[in-house]
């Protein structure tokens, strides 16, 4: 089940983009999502919010071409918990010890399957006993059956 009280930002001048990678995240559950077309209004956003964004979304070319230096941004931000940058050919790696919080794909747009997997990892599904209202006969806690005494 999702935690539907994530917050994410969604970053890309492209409508069509933005539109595309929030109605992946709607299907897997998430509805809390912020759309913005500039690196300007990502920087308004992300400063003042009162609450941090779990996950940034965001067209790496949007930095790029401003000489912004986005990774740096990502990491030490406290209102940004993880990040995916994609259409990333001129982004630099990400450190394989930063990656459990950032992730770049060169992919001009994630497609769903990118979407979810990222899900899971910032989101993973709790497992729950399948049967959790059943109550235990207490013989059965305390090392097997007994004969009851007629």
């Amino acid at each position: 089940m999702s935690n539907r009280a994530l917050r994410i930002l969604i970053a890309d001048d492209q409508h069509f983009h933005r539109m595309q990678i929030e109605r992946t995240l709607n299907q897997l559950n998430y509805y809390r999502i912020a759309p913005v077309h500039t690196l300007e209004e990502l920087l308004s956003l992300v400063e003042y919010s009162c609450d941090p964004f779990d996950l940034l979304i965001i067209n790496g070319t949007l930095a790029t071409h401003s000489g912004f230096d986005l990774l740096d941004f990502c990491l030490d931000n406290p209102q940004l918990g993880h990040a995916l940058i994609y259409d990333s050919q001129r982004f630099p790696p990400i450190p394989s010890s930063l990656r459990h919080r950032i992730q770049a794909s060169r992919a001009e747009l994630p497609d769903s399957e990118a979407i979810r997997r990222l899900m899971q990892q910032i989101d993973p599904p709790v497992f729950r006993s399948p049967r959790s209202g059943i109550q235990w006969l207490p013989e059965l806690q305390h090392g097997g059956w007994r004969a009851s005494a007629n």
